[in-house]
Parts: C-alpha cells; sequence; structure tokens
C-alpha cells in the first residue's frame, strides 16, 4: 500500500510541482494551502504517513502548525519536514525544538526530495 504524504504550502506552484515529483515516486499526495486548512484535515481524521509543511505561510505558518500537529494524539510521532527556502541555524534549531523531524531547503531536486522523505519513512 502506498504511503500517503501530506504537504502544505501557500504556493500553488509548490503543490503542484511537489506533488507531482511524490505521485511519480508512488505515493499518495493529499494537500493543504495553508495552517488552518491543514489543521481542519486532520482534525477530520485524515489518515497521513508524513506531514511536508512550508515555514512561511500567512495566518498560521509551519511552526505553529506543527505545534498543533504535535498535540493531536494520532499525529504525535507522524514525521514532519520542512519545506522552506530559510536555511539558518535558529530556524532550524526552532523546527526541531517544535516537532520537526527534518529540513529540505527550495527549491529541492526531486532526489534530494525523494531521498530525505525516504530517511524519514524508513
Amino acid at each position: 500500500m502506498s504511503k500517503t504524504i501530506f504537504l502544505v504550502d501557500d504556493s500553488a506552484t509548490i503543490l503542484l510541482s511537489v506533488s507531482s515529483i511524490l505521485g511519480k515516486a508512488g505515493f499518495a499526495v493529499e494537500k493543504a494551502s495553508n495552517g488552518e486548512e491543514a489543521l481542519k484535515k486532520l482534525n477530520g481524521g485524515l489518515k497521513i504517513d508524513l506531514l511536508i509543511t512550508d515555514l512561511n505561510m500567512p495566518g498560521m505558518n509551519g511552526i505553529e502548525l506543527i505545534k498543533k500537529v504535535r498535540t493531536l494524539g494520532a499525529y504525535r510521532f507522524v514525521p514532519i519536514l520542512f519545506l522552506t527556502t530559510e536555511s539558518q541555524q535558529s530556524r532550524k534549531l526552532e523546527a526541531k525544538a517544535a516537532g520537526a523531524s527534518g529540513w529540505i531547503v527550495k527549491p529541492a531536486s526531486a532526489d534530494d526530495l525523494l531521498n530525505t522523505i525516504k530517511l524519514v519513512l524508513h
């Protein structure tokens, strides 16, 4: 059975390109364009194996989203990756403290993306 990856990004281009890469690699992909929409889907019982979120989004940013996701029992141990243009160490530490499992800097190549996903889904 294929794994489901939940992609949260306010950029339609990123949602399209990343979901295309993931789809070709055999993953099922669910999408949300912001943190609030993502939480609605998760609270609605969406079953996921991995969450990939952007950091900078309007409304709720990626770190706030991760903190909220980590309070939901069903998703406490689901791996979460950040897909972002930011690469500062302080942001990475903040993300890790919030519960992120890893970090992918945009623009990521398909290989980088899939290799990182394989590492966290092992």
